[in-house]
């Protein structure tokens, strides 16, 4: 096409699936640009998994004050600067962000600013910061634009007691009272941090428990964690209306049949994220969707020849980590290698909110649906060394197996720090391990980890320890 650039790969979307896609092509010889719109290091970066893992860690700071005494030191919280802390939450975000900009002029990716649509096959149409439009083509893009989170209709998202996840983000003052609709894993995290501050939280779930998505057990303990950290938990429980007309949200819930209301001083909205496709002309060139994200196979190809999508605008799960090996997995197979797929069963899933989830692979529940024989193994923290000396007791590891062969098919914990543990099992589930296997390993003494060694045992009735 007269005029236009032309490279080998052109990425849309400088996320973490997307920066890695084009590090990875430039490391192949591939001539790569990188179109983003906005920030480098896109949501996760800087709106989602950092930012709020450093809020977080303040929050855990707070309760580690609070809870000083227990282990024979006397300190005392004179206050929370919530302006400080939401610094350290942006300065963590504007650093890591900084740093993907310096690998991109490392690795030689050409760096595109402004908001990109698909002209044609093949080609791909920016419109810059300053207005201008430009064409470039390449017989290979990728879009890893992303997902937005969903807003609710009836709850003007313009008002500022109306909360995102950004605007929770960054809020000036801490809110006496707080209600927030969605009990997934980003719920439940603002609900833990926002607790810990000192505000008066309630958590809203459309269906039968929170983080619906875990391993029921799992799910059910954390309930009754959150529940006794003064955090009420609402599941079953429906939107129906809002007035903001007042200093206070009022909000209609229904609970079946019955309705109740309920006031608060801020209201967060975090009820799950839509694909980032419009203006991006899909339609036209008849790309494939599913259930409002675009179609891909393994690879991320889509329905047109040349056009990839990697990351949350191809679907659940919504997890950087799953973005970044899509990307890898996507380039390694235009550029000709043989690269293995991201299986999504082998995609471990965090959430940090205190305690921590982490889990893998098949519940209980989605074994048995699937019509397998398998055994649970269940190990306690609260008999185990590590957890109880320094305080953190409160956790379970459980592991799914298959009766037959000894496979892990899934694990599920619960604890301090388990988001560090998990990929333990995601390695041995990866390399095919059994639990016979897994009785060769040495587990170190004093760690929690032996926790997940001791779940394992459990599952034969051989737990030395409980």
């Amino acid at each position: 096409m007269p005029g236009a650039l032309a490279y080998d790969l052109i990425v849309v979307g400088g996320g973490p699936g997307g920066y890695s896609a084009a590090i990875r092509a430039s490391q192949l010889g591939l001539r790569t640009a990188l179109v983003e719109a906005a920030e480098l290091g896109g949501v996760c970066l800087n709106w989602g998994c950092i930012p709020t893992k450093a809020l977080l860690h303040c929050a855990e700071l707070v309760h580690d004050i609070r809870q000083a005494s227990r282990f024979g030191i006397e300190a005392r919280l004179e206050s929370i600067d919530l302006a400080a802390v939401v610094k350290h939450s942006r300065a963590t975000a504007d650093k890591l962000s900084r740093g993907v900009a310096y690998l991109m002029k490392k690795n030689d990716v050409a760096l595109i600013a402004g908001r990109a649509a698909l002209a044609d096959k093949g080609v791909v149409e920016v419109r810059g910061p300053d207005g201008d439009t430009r064409r470039y083509r390449s017989p290979h893009i990728i879009l890893a634009t992303g997902a937005s989170l969903r807003s609710l209709p009836g709850l003007d998202a313009s008002d500022e007691k109306v909360w995102s996840a950004r605007e929770a983000m960054i809020a000036s003052s801490i809110p006496e009272t707080l209600v927030i609709i969605g009990a997934g894993a980003i719920g439940v995290e603002f609900a833990s941090f926002y607790a810990d501050l000192g505000s008066m939280v309630t958590l809203v779930e459309a269906l039968d428990r929170i983080l619906p998505t875990e391993d029921p057990e799992i799910s059910e303990r954390m309930a009754r964690t959150l529940t006794a950290r003064g955090i009420q938990c609402l599941a079953d429980t429906r939107f129906e209306a809002a007035d903001t007309s007042g200093d206070q949200v009022r909000l209609t819930l229904s609970h079946g049949e019955q309705q109740s209301e309920i006031s608060c001083e801020r209201v967060l909205v975090a009820v799950g994220v839509t694909a980032n496709t419009t203006g991006m002309n899909l339609e036209s060139l008849g790309v494939a969707m599913d259930l409002g994200f675009i179609g891909t196979d393994d690879y991320g190809r889509t329905s047109v020849a040349g056009l990839y999508a990697i990351g949350d605008v191809a679907g659940a799960p919504w997890l950087a980590h799953k973005a970044t090996h899509e990307g890898v997995a996507c380039v390694e197979k235009l550029a000709g290698l043989d690269p293995k797929p991201a299986s999504q069963r082998l995609i471990p899933g965090c959430i940090y909110a205190r305690p921590q989830i982490a889990s893998i692979g098949l519940t209980e529940d989605a074994a048995r649906r699937c019509g397998l024989s398998y055994k649970v193994g269940r190990f306690d923290l609260q008999a185990n060394g590590k957890a109880l000396a320094s305080g953190h007791e409160d956790g379970l590891v459980k592991v799914v197996l298959d009766s037959a062969t000894g496979e892990l098919l899934g694990a599920h914990m619960i604890g301090h720090g388990v988001s560090e543990q998990i990929q333990g099992y995601a390695i041995a589930m990866g390399a095919e391990l059994t639990e016979h296997e897994f009785d060769e390993v040495v587990f170190p003494h004093p760690t929690q980890s032996e926790a997940m060694h001791e779940a394992l045992l459990d599952a034969d009735k051989r737990a030395i320890n409980q």
